[in-house]
């Protein structure tokens, strides 16, 4: 295999006389990128500490960081790595990680290594740095600052007189790259060395790569846009966001899991040859984490028995109704009189009650949202709906949205909250200006119109997007002042409260490019995706992949005789990929995108290995299984298949 390696160790000749004016030393190694992943040691730092030691130098730390281009995550480690008293780095890496370095650390900096056959921008480096890869690196003479790439001119030997106010005269948002080494040298102490250098020249014959391409650097700028990471998979949305939505023929029977949300199942509340009405409890919540679960049709129990579940991976405990079709309302379901006297108590108790759990995949009991036991600043509406495909939050926001800020009202009284949130990606105009327009005249709830990024939906972006707050590992929302919610969750809790009525039913968007019709329906829990895919014209082809979810986080579905549960936000049907995995490269791609700020590579590496316990101490339990690193994965590997697969022999692993 090719080995992409960026940069080569410099020779002891080469290094001796920047060895010889450096004290203090601490030497930085990039874990070389563009090659075949492995685990085994990389030789370069040990061999220059050897160089170090032969002329006499002590070194007094030196640390291995992967990317070291990546200032976002280098950054968050620097002062661990980097001992008191240091008062020279050598960087072992390319020009990108020595220009990090330089600029992280503010002491002297010296390139230990040459760069080879990179090519402009990287993207790991998330920062404007650049590498013009002349193979002639002049980081050591000029402080970390690139004369080559930060001047416009690309001088070697001081400035042209042009620069005003500190600013280039070809590119007045550009500094002078020549005033900044001047001022840097100046700090550092080292000027008169540098003026004492003999003049530099160019040596054309050598390698040069001078291609910056304008996409690098607007990827560079979105993935640091409200939080760390993301991708922009095609959005795919102009399938059905324009359709209204429909009521779905009442199905003739309904299959309903007793397990349809977070924690405990349900216990059946009904037996076989029962009749049951609409809303009528026929599971009962069996813990603190449970739910209970409502009959979404009148008619008579035909079974109590295991079902295949669309998401569990086999058969759990189900009710099993025959529809009478006459949608006959149980007699608990009645209207809440005086909505604005019920206390935060009541409220949590209504949610509860009706089986309200969070709808946007999760399907999380609500009701404990609602109790976070820390004081709330905000609550947030997650109305981004940023999976590829997915409309129904999106026809919610515009068909009901009052019912959505009653139900945001709801949740602001519950959790003592005194500002609400409605955050909305800008690919839906239509919902920003209509939820904007009802929302003016109330003081305490404002409409956010968040930059379009996968996976913006997640709790700890949102937060992170919205509030500036970041959610410690292994802490929760409230634990940061935020509480968020789902669209469709709020929707169903001013049902409960306003109408009596449970969590019978839902949004689910039927889409893709296999669907004959694509649209947005309103569907009864427990009715059959066969049905609805049937509904919808059927397939349009045999070679499909069927998704409960969207193409991100979704679940394949091999079985379409399967339920829609409270948490089908979406049934998709589109194009298999056939491509074949190969090894990694250890491109960094996945460490790029990563909204959580994790290292994938290493997982998928760790997970073939068996070695759970080198997962766990790399925060794996932190992935919130985006599907950003799979992705974008250079070498199309499985990855959220391995890292879930790793989740659970860590479980197993913490449980010893």
């Amino acid at each position: 295999m090719e080995n992409y390696t960026k940069y080569k160790l410099k020779g002891s000749d080469e290094l001796a006389p920047f060895l010889q004016e450096a004290d203090q030393i601490f030497v930085v190694a990039c874990n070389k990128c563009f090659k075949e992943f492995e685990t085994v040691e990389e030789p370069d730092l040990d061999a220059f500490l050897a160089m170090a030691e032969a002329q006499g130098k002590t070194v007094i730390g030196s640390a291995k960081v992967d990317f070291l281009c990546n200032k976002t995550l280098t950054e968050k480690q620097w002062k661990d790595l980097v001992p008191e008293g240091t008062k020279s780095v050598f960087a072992v890496s390319c020009g990108l990680g020595v220009q990090t370095v330089a600029d992280i650390s503010g002491l002297t900096t010296y390139a230990a290594a040459n760069s080879l056959n990179y090519r402009g921008h990287h993207g790991m480096a998330l920062t404007k740095k650049a590498c013009d890869a002349c193979a002639q690196c002049y980081l050591n003479v000029t402080g970390g600052i690139c004369p080559v790439v930060d001047c416009q001119k690309s001088l070697l030997n001081g400035q042209c007189g042009g620069a005003k106010n500190g600013k280039c005269e070809v590119d007045p948002d550009k500094d002078c790259a020549w005033e900044r080494i001047y001022n840097k040298l100046k700090e550092q102490g080292r000027l008169e060395e540098f003026l004492a250098q003999p003049v530099q020249t160019r040596d054309y014959s050598r390698i040069n790569h001078k291609v910056i391409q304008d996409y690098v650097k607007a990827s560079r700028e979105n993935r640091l846009d409200g939080y760390y990471g993301g991708v922009h998979p095609s959005e795919n949305k102009e399938y059905s966001e324009h359709i209204p939505l429909v009521r779905f023929p009442e199905p003739e029977t309904v299959v309903i899991p007793l397990s349809q949300h977070a924690g405990a199942p349900a216990n059946p509340a009904v037996e076989v040859g029962d009749y049951v009405k609409v809303g009528q409890k026929i599971g009962t919540s069996a813990g603190f984490i449970s739910a209970n679960i409502h009959a979404s049709v009148s008619g008579t129990v035909e079974a109590v028995e295991p079902r295949l579940h669309p998401t569990k991976g086999g058969d759990v405990l189900s009710v099993v109704i025959r529809s009478d079709g006459k949608d006959i309302p149980d007699d608990s379901i009645k209207p809440r009189e005086n909505i604005e006297d019920l206390t935060p108590d009541e409220i949590v108790n209504i949610v509860n009650e009706n089986g309200i759990v969070g709808m946007g995949g999760a399907g999380f009991p609500t009701y404990v949202k609602l109790k976070p036991g820390k004081p709330i600043d905000a609550v947030l509406l997650n109305g981004c709906e940023c999976e590829p495909y997915l409309t129904a939050d999106h026809r919610v926001l515009l068909e009901f949205a009052d019912d959505v800020i009653c139900g945001l009202k709801l949740v602001m009284k519950a959790v003592a909250a005194p500002k609400g949130i409605i955050v909305i990606e800008d690919n839906k105009p239509d919902a920003i200006e209509l939820l904007t327009e009802k929302t003016k005249d109330i003081d305490n709830i404002e409409v956010v119109s968040a930059k379009t990024k996968y996976p913006q939906g997640a709790e700890k972006m949102l937060i992170k997007r919205v509030m500036g707050r970041q959610v410690p590992s292994g802490k929760l929302p409230a634990d940061v002042g935020a509480c968020v919610c789902n669209i469709s969750s709020v929707k169903a809790i001013a049902d409960a409260v306003c109408k009596g009525m449970p969590l019978t039913e839902r949004v689910v968007t039927v889409t893709g490019e296999k669907i004959a019709k694509p649209g947005n329906y309103i569907v009864k829990i427990g009715t059959s995706v066969n049905e609805l895919i049937k509904y919808c014209g059927g397939l349009t082809s045999d070679d499909v992949l069927i998704k409960m979810g969207g193409p991100m986080m979704g679940f394949p579905l091999p079985d379409t005789e399967v339920p829609v549960l409270k948490s089908t936000n979406g049934i998709i049907a589109i194009n298999t990929d056939s491509t074949t995995p190969v090894e990694c490269i250890k491109c960094g791609r996945c460490v790029d995108v990563c909204p959580m700020e994790l290292k994938p590579l290493y997982f998928q590496k760790y997970a073939d290995e068996g070695k759970w316990q080198e997962m766990l101490d790399m925060n794996v339990r932190d992935c919130i299984e985006c599907r950003c690193c799979e992705y974008i994965c250079s070498s199309k590997i499985p990855l959220v298949t391995k890292i879930k697969n790793g989740k659970a022999e860590v479980m197993k692993l913490l449980k010893k």
